[in-house]
């Protein structure tokens, strides 16, 4: 049994998390900073990512601590005190031996509450009995490419795009819900025509992402491209185009085509910073904001991806539910007031 955290006897202050909450904030809990595969691209939520660790031995993610009870403590404990949207990452997420036991006994989500598994693909066939056993509102399934060429020099894996695509087609078996999600890069800008023909054709919404700067990826700049050219060509298939800006996060331009939702997160529209980012040596690098609560292997919580010295341990904790929203209520007051 870990030692408890005293809950201190004054009442606490939850407006900063409930309002992160109120404006669609999303909490992420990645369940291994590991993959089958290695996107030259990868944050990995804010760990080491894959490309990183194959190619420099020294640099290895953070030692495992969280266990699947620590997971769904955590999952419920927030959500009881008012975040709706989880979303389960990795690394790969069904690469991860904690993803079964913790998917299958989730709770009931609840009234505007959602999961949502994201996933290269890759592994939705082997596991498609169990997945279809879990209350899993969603999948989101990486399609970064559309051929052998480009998987193999996105990803860097052996493996061929039909595994992917045969992924994507295993989620459709067993979920209502099935979206993809694709980052713009140099390296795919020739297939996303076809991509977006082919989640058309399948009637799967299709979110187009602009490049995420971080320290990771810093020595591939040229790959990063503008959304420009999908915006054009998504205006030849559709006048039906609308800008969002609510809640949290970047602004993502909205076109509907045939019933069917495809987004485009475009740098040059909103984002949402707090007051921990008013002072923020990484500002002038963040196109993202405060729009998520990244939950990892090892008991961390952090409100952003870029500021690792920002997070807070979630061990001492676990065994209070209370003490646990407490505390994590403090830290987002503290970011979102900039004291921390």
């Amino acid at each position: 049994m870990r030692s408890v955290a005293p809950s201190p006897h004054h009442s606490h202050d939850y407006t900063a998390l409930r309002n992160f909450a109120a404006l669609r904030g999303q909490l992420r809990i990645s369940f291994t900073p590991l993959c089958n595969t290695a996107c030259w691209f990868c944050h990995n939520e804010g760990d080491v990512p894959p490309p990183l660790t194959r190619v420099d031995h020294s640099k290895k993610p953070r030692a495992r601590r969280f266990e699947a009870d620590d997971f769904l403590r955590t999952v419920r404990a927030l959500m009881d005190a008012g975040l709706k949207r989880v979303y389960f990452t990795g690394g790969e997420p069904l690469a991860s031996r904690h993803a079964r036991p913790v998917l299958q006994q989730l709770s009931a989500p609840g009234p505007d509450a959602s999961y949502t598994l994201i996933t290269n693909g890759t592994l939705v066939r082997r596991n498609q009995g169990w997945l279809a056993n879990t209350p899993l509102d969603k999948v989101k399934v990486s399609l970064h490419y559309f051929s052998d060429e480009s998987y193999q020099v996105i990803a860097n894996t052996r493996l061929g795009i039909n595994t992917v695509l045969d992924g994507i087609e295993a989620a459709r078996e067993i979920f209502e819900r099935v979206e993809l999600n694709t980052l713009v890069q140099r390296e795919n800008e020739h297939e996303i025509e076809q991509i977006v023909d082919y989640a058309l054709e399948r009637r799967l919404p299709l979110q187009l992402i602009e490049l995420v700067d971080t320290d990771f990826n810093a020595d591939r700049a040229s790959s990063a491209v503008s959304a420009d050219g999908v915006l054009r060509y998504l205006r030849t298939l559709t006048s039906n185009e609308d800008i969002e800006v609510a809640g949290v996060g970047q602004g993502r331009r909205v076109f509907r085509i045939d019933g069917i939702e495809i987004d485009v997160i475009h740098r040059d529209l909103g984002r949402h910073h707090v007051g921990q980012c008013g002072t923020c040596p990484l500002r002038s690098q963040c196109v993202e904001g405060f729009w998520s609560l990244r939950v990892d292997h090892a008991g961390g919580l952090q409100p952003c991806l870029l500021r690792t010295d920002l997070r807070m341990d979630l061990i001492p904790h676990l065994d209070d539910p209370q003490a646990l929203t407490a505390a994590v209520a403090r830290h987002i007051s503290s970011f979102t007031e900039g004291t921390l």
